[in-house]
């Protein structure tokens, strides 16, 4: 009964060491951290080497009720590699308190491990006040030092464009505007006159075409020369283009005056009458479109 009881205790001996022999491995087998800084609050995963296996085995899990608790760690999974090459202790945890801490006794399949520590850093340093930093300076994206060069360059040009209306840009363009009216009205006059061409050889009312040509003659000479003639006789033509025109005013007055005779002599219209009349009309144009410009220039510079 003696010898039994010995038994008994020798067996008791040998499995305490059997447990001793792992945790006093696991004290001094240099463990690591991946990855290697740590702060609080991320994931990590603790390794700790071990000595391998007479043959490969599956791998032990510990994971959901089985896992250690403890107040400041909370751990994921744990996991042993048994490799003949060599087996590994995998501890994955997430800590929550900055400092040293001591993993709690973790006990797998048939071997238990303590001891077992993590540096867990952080984020705020210890020797800084908890304010909040300054905010960091915009980055400058591409191109934004010629686009903004490039809005500064055109309010000046606009200011300069603005200060040469004010001061003669005016000008120029009261020229570009009567210019622009100008070759409108020598492009209406040029349509009447084509119109009046097909009408008279179609064999329309000739006195209702004289009449026309008449009238838009007058209004042509009113837009173009700022005097008012459409009430004026053939005789006032030479008047009052003798000085202000750009051309002979002897010309109007023998224009009217041959369209009044014809109009009211009483006798029949003929259709070579109106072409001369035509004739005269389109030859003034051509000569009143290419001299008027030429004149306007001295005027302008004398008045200067």
């Amino acid at each position: 009964m003696k010898n039994l009881k010995y038994f008994v205790l020798v067996l008791f001996f040998l499995k305490y060491f059997m447990l001793i022999i792992p945790v006093s491995y696991a004290q001094n087998s240099g463990a690591y951290v991946i990855p290697n800084i740590v702060y609080v609050g991320d994931p990590a995963t603790l390794i700790l080497p071990l000595p391998g296996t007479a043959r490969d085995s599956d791998d032990a899990v510990l994971s959901g009720w089985f896992l250690p608790s403890d107040a400041n760690i909370d751990f994921h999974r744990i996991v042993l590699e048994r490799r003949v090459s060599g087996s590994r202790l995998l501890i994955e945890f997430t800590a929550f308190l900055p400092g040293i801490l001591e993993l709690p006794v973790i006990e797998i399949e048939d071997m238990a491990f303590s001891g077992l520590t993590v540096t867990i850093n952080s984020v705020i340093d210890g020797h800084s006040t908890l304010e909040l930093s300054r905010p960091a300076s915009s980055l400058a994206m591409p191109g934004t030092a010629l686009m903004l060069y490039g809005i500064i360059a055109g309010i000046a040009l606009a200011l300069l464009l603005f200060v040469w209306f004010a001061v003669r840009g005016r000008r120029y363009m009261q020229r570009w505007i009567d210019k622009w009216k100008r070759w409108r009205y020598f492009v209406s006059i040029k349509k009447f006159e084509k119109n009046l061409y097909r009408l008279l050889s179609r064999g329309e009312d000739r006195r209702d075409i004289l009449d026309k040509l008449s009238c838009e003659f007058r209004i042509f000479l009113s837009f173009t020369t700022g005097i008012n003639c459409r009430a004026m006789t053939a005789r006032e033509f030479a008047n009052v283009f003798e000085i202000t025109s750009v051309f002979d005013p002897r010309f109007l007055m023998n224009f009217f005056r041959r369209c009044d005779e014809i109009r009211f002599s009483g006798a029949e219209i003929s259709a070579e009458d109106i072409f001369r009349l035509l004739d005269d009309m389109h030859n003034f144009l051509v000569t009143f479109e290419k001299a008027a410009p030429e004149k306007e220039e001295p005027q302008e510079k004398k008045a200067a």
